[in-house]
């Protein structure tokens, strides 16, 4: 009995031991997987911010796949073989990899991210491929060019750097050449400590975001990418004015409007359009009738002006049935002009001047008083074609920008921009 005892304690001891070994063997091998993890993502990080998306994308889709919530790793993985799809020659394995992009990267989206990074490559992906488009005719310039993009998605920033000057060299008209080549140098300074290369850098970068504008000034993105080289040097308003540029290059892509948005969010400043609601809406009835909707307060006559939107209407409803014909002759069918919504509210705002030198009105409503300030501005088309555009409006920005750039500016630096 008492020799059974002890085997039996010997027993339950040794199964102790080995279970206890077990334990400490499983808690080892946990601490092992989570620094092994740890690793895995700096390391991948590491090789994200210095651009070698090549070697960041196998680790970064390890750790999604370990991770599949973590937005931050998705839509950095996204991006990662967005980019890295550029040099993928065979189309049909570039097509699964961006279309592998888009999936990270809605899947990010759908879990809150909210990123510009997870915006405009979204944006990007919606659009034709890329590279089943030639950047340049000249084929010795389209083979550096390509060469370029090898050496960016690997990290080698110096290597690409040379290529993409060489493209621009044996094809000055190359936009991208001299866009690239400034991304390069701003992407060197952004990975450096030391705060005079930095400086210098950014500085290199400006130079050829500039030549990039001097080949095509209305194309948004080397002014959105100088407005950051500025920023990242603490030149604050000059940023903020190249940013505004981007707007005015291409103000119906949303991608134009990155570069501000980041811009006021990181300096605390508020952006925002001059409220205007328009309690009138004009539109065609039947048998070629037009018909005018009016909010009724319009017709309340409260004392604040808002009589003066029955005018508003009254011309646009002229436009509609004769004005337009007389002005665009050469074009068939009505459409919403700029010239139409500039003249009904130039006409509410000066009848809404009249009420008040006339003592008929001692505070203006607010809407009514903001088109009194832009039209005093000579801001009003500026406004339209920025807050209020539709596809009719949208046709005439081209036109009106030859002319009137400093209008545009003006507008988004004095009524948009909070200072």
């Amino acid at each position: 009995m008492f020799s059974q005892s002890l085997t039996a304690k010997s027993i339950l001891l040794n199964a102790c031991v080995a279970l206890s070994a077990l334990g400490f063997a499983c808690a080892s091998a946990n601490v092992l997987a989570k620094s092994q993890a740890q690793s895995d993502r700096q390391r991948a990080l590491e090789l994200y911010e210095a651009q070698n998306f090549i070697g960041a994308v196998p680790l970064l889709e390890k750790i999604a796949a370990a991770n599949p919530n973590d937005i931050f790793i998705l839509s950095r993985l996204g991006f990662a073989l967005y980019a890295s799809s550029a040099i993928e020659k065979d189309p049909a394995a570039r097509r699964k990899m961006l279309e592998r992009a888009r999936t990270f990267l809605l899947r990010s989206q759908s879990l809150g991210d909210d990123s510009n990074l997870t915006k405009t490559t979204l944006s990007a992906l919606a659009t034709k491929d890329p590279t089943d488009v030639p950047f340049s005719n000249v084929k010795a310039a389209e083979a550096a060019i390509r060469e370029g993009e090898a050496a960016f998605v690997r990290g080698e920033l110096d290597k690409a750097l040379a290529k993409y000057k060489q493209a621009l060299e044996l094809d000055p008209h190359l936009y991208e050449a001299a866009l690239y080549a400034g991304d390069m140098e701003f992407k060197k300074g952004h990975q450096s400590t030391d705060a005079q290369f930095r400086s210098d850098a950014f500085d290199r970068a400006g130079i050829w975001f500039a030549k990039a504008i001097a080949i095509d000034p209305d194309r948004e993105t080397a002014h959105r990418y100088w407005g950051d080289a500025l920023d990242a040097q603490g030149k604050t308003s000059d940023a903020r004015d190249r940013f505004i540029d981007a707007i005015i290059a291409e103000p119906y892509n949303q991608r134009s409007y990155v570069g501000l948005s980041q811009w006021a969010e990181r300096h605390d400043v508020s952006v925002g359009h001059p409220k205007i609601e328009f309690p009138t809406n004009v539109s065609s009835g039947q048998k070629g009738q037009v018909d005018i909707t009016l909010d009724p307060k319009v017709l309340a006559d409260k004392g604040d002006g808002s009589s003066a939107w029955v005018l508003y209407g009254m011309k646009r409803a002229l436009w509609r049935t004769k004005t337009f014909a007389e002005k665009f002759p050469n074009e068939k069918d009505y459409r919403h002009t700029l010239a139409e919504e500039a003249d009904a509210l130039k006409t509410m705002a000066d009848q809404a001047n009249s009420l008040l030198k006339e003592q008929k009105v001692k505070q203006l409503d607010s809407s009514i008083e903001n088109v009194v300030k832009l039209n005093s501005a000579g801001l009003l088309e500026a406004y339209i074609l920025f807050a209020k555009p539709d596809q009719g409006i949208a046709r005439d920005y081209v036109t009106y920008r030859i002319l009137n750039r400093d209008k545009l500016r003006r507008y988004w630096k004095e009524f948009v921009v909070s200072h």
